[in-house]
């Protein structure tokens, strides 16, 4: 693997550095206090094709590999998590998931509009009562003629506010655990389909997260995503590839705790000289640096993996629980310069642990993770 950055991806990271200083850090904690982003943010980044990456221009998209994604969601994640979500999901998660699984009718629907920006995409997956056992998820889909009328509730989905399609897994018959599960195509205005905002969340405040509640919800049969039974399998082969977008934006929380503890402790002064002389405040910027550059690696060996059509899944496994928890680290040690300052919101630390913390627990939990590296290791499964 080559670590210089070719020209293109180094002026794709400058172009998304140059977005998040203009468009996102001057209102990071104006959206914080409202819970809410501004929704413009949404086209905007569609019109720079972020919301396109690695997707074909044939669709829409604007193609490239996967570590130009990893750039620019590392540029993001360094802004503000709660816009580097948007794109994680309804990108990552949403966009890829119909390239990979969609027929062509499905690709010509959806590819365009949320490539462009134009719609928004959640991913249905975790429900009330599972989430980390998502193979025994409860919605129903059950086929009546030409349609399959859904039932159940979805909960803690990114996006689920503002989504125009939803990528719905559901019960399609009685085979017990994830053999019964099937993917759907749901437009967020069909009947029966409603949404409640979350608020009060600990961190990740401006993003649009939601729970979904479906009553009677008739979707197409020819809305199903990829053959009947396989849903489980596609959500697996996305939140694998969602892993490495997760990292991803753990390293730019990292990394924005690393330049926020760095020019603070430059400019502080304790005992009469700037608390960086003092060898403890060294160390904890040391620490965080170390953690930036291990978890930027990790999670660049996926994406060179993934575009050399290589087995990541292990990988990603290992990049997105170590970049999580060096993001928890990262962002805790930054506080820790601040001292007081960075219990207050006009600082930008106390923010970033606050969203660090949720990268430990979607998109499948730091012990979830383990358990996948453990199984890949030893072949033994521990589930």
């Amino acid at each position: 693997m080559n670590l210089e950055l070719g020209e293109e991806q180094t002026a794709v990271r400058q172009l998304a550095r140059d977005f998040v200083g203009r468009e996102i850090t001057p209102n990071v904690v104006e959206w914080d206090r409202a819970e809410s982003v501004d929704r413009s943010i949404v086209k905007k980044l569609g019109a720079l094709g972020f919301l396109g990456l690695t997707i074909d221009e044939e669709y829409g998209g604007c193609g490239g590999d996967h570590l130009t994604y990893c750039l620019v969601t590392e540029e993001l994640g360094r802004g503000d998590s709660s816009v580097r979500g948007i794109v994680s999901v309804s990108l990552g998660l949403v966009a890829k998931t119909i390239a990979a699984w969609g027929n062509e009718a499905q690709k010509r629907q959806w590819l365009p509009r949320l490539t462009a920006g134009d719609a928004l995409g959640c991913f249905g997956l975790t429900e009330p009562g599972t989430g980390s056992d998502a193979g025994n998820l409860t919605t129903r889909a059950v086929r009546e003629g030409d349609d399959y009328v859904v039932s159940g509730s979805k909960m803690f989905i990114t996006n689920g506010s503002w989504a125009d399609v939803v990528l719905l897994f559901a019960r399609t018959n009685d085979t017990p655990g994830h053999k019964g599960v099937s993917a759907f195509l749901l437009p967020t205005d069909t009947p029966g389909l409603t949404r409640r905002t979350i608020h009060g969340k600990l961190g990740l405040r401006g993003q649009a997260t939601a729970e979904l509640v479906l009553d009677d919800v008739r979707v197409p049969a020819a809305a199903m995503l990829g053959p009947e039974g396989k849903g489980f399998a596609i959500a697996m082969s996305a939140l694998a590839k969602g892993r490495m977008s997760v990292a991803a934006g753990c390293v730019g929380i990292a990394q924005a705790a690393l330049e926020a503890a760095v020019g603070y402790a430059g400019e502080r002064e304790q005992f009469g000289k700037p608390i960086a002389s003092y060898q403890l405040v060294q160390e904890l910027v040391s620490d965080i640096s170390v953690d930036v550059s291990a978890a930027r690696l990790l999670t660049w060996q996926v994406a060179d993996l993934v575009d050399r059509g290589k087995d990541f899944a292990t990988a990603a496994s290992r990049a997105k629980l170590f970049a999580s928890e060096a993001a928890v680290r990262a962002a805790n040690n930054a506080l820790q310069v601040f001292g007081g300052y960075g219990y207050i919101d006009e600082y930008p630390v106390g923010k970033l642990l606050r969203d660090a913390r949720v990268m430990t627990l979607y998109e499948g939990t730091s012990q979830i993770q383990k358990l996948i590296i453990g199984r890949a290791l030893t072949g033994v499964s521990a589930f």
